[in-house]
């Protein structure tokens, strides 16, 4: 059941998420790689990508937090609770690249996040076992929308290319975390309906 400080915290993390530069630990993926000339169509292009992958790590955000909210192990609670840290790096990595491409982040990002995090809940109060299942089937598709964009991003956009790469392996990490937990395979019909509600996603936050 959730609590009046839990919700508090998970107001206080939207917030955050939406509306406050993040911040990473780690050095940002290629900062020291050069800047090398882009074409405006290129840069257009490299900007809707990683327009995209920031709007998955919003989404990733409010769903993590949503499913600790609700995680009924605490052993669970914790690795989602340092998964959701990893993915606050990624949202600083895309939004800084956003910026030097001269881009700028969905506008439908509130929208994004409160789909995101009724599913984390709903998910949650399920049982950690289809909760770790549902977070390792989004993490797996995650990672293949990442190696997608690194066959679209123009080769010698080095900086993009190197924090998609970082970020796809971070992905992989996080769904292997939650097989270990105790993850479950989801059924055929919900992993469909999982990539069919990317697809909308990632066609409207290419231009929006």
């Amino acid at each position: 059941m959730l609590n009046v400080d839990k919700l508090i915290i998970g107001f206080d993390n939207a917030l955050r998420t939406l509306l406050a530069p993040a911040a990473t630990l780690r050095p940002i993926p290629g900062k020291d790689l050069p800047e090398n000339e882009l074409s405006e169509i290129e840069k257009r292009k490299s900007a809707a990508l990683m327009r995209i992958n920031h709007v998955g790590e919003v989404c990733a955000q409010a769903l993590y937090q949503g499913q600790a909210l609700t995680a009924r192990n605490e052993q669970v609670r914790q690795a989602l609770d340092q998964a959701a840290r990893e993915e606050t790096e990624h949202l600083a990595w895309t939004e800084n690249r956003i910026v030097e491409l001269g881009g700028h982040k969905s506008f439908l990002n509130p929208l994004w996040y409160g789909g995101s995090f009724a599913l984390g809940l709903v998910a949650g109060a399920l049982g950690d076992r289809w909760n770790l299942g549902f977070l390792a089937e989004t993490e797996r598709q995650v990672e293949a929308h990442l190696a997608d964009h690194l066959q679209q991003l123009p080769h010698q956009d080095v900086r993009s290319r190197a924090i998609v790469s970082q970020m796809k392996v971070d992905e992989a990490c996080h769904a292997t975390m939650a097989v270990s937990y105790g993850g479950g395979p989801l059924p055929v019909p919900i992993k469909t309906i999982m990539k069919f509600s990317s697809g909308i996603m990632t066609r409207t936050a290419y231009w929006v």
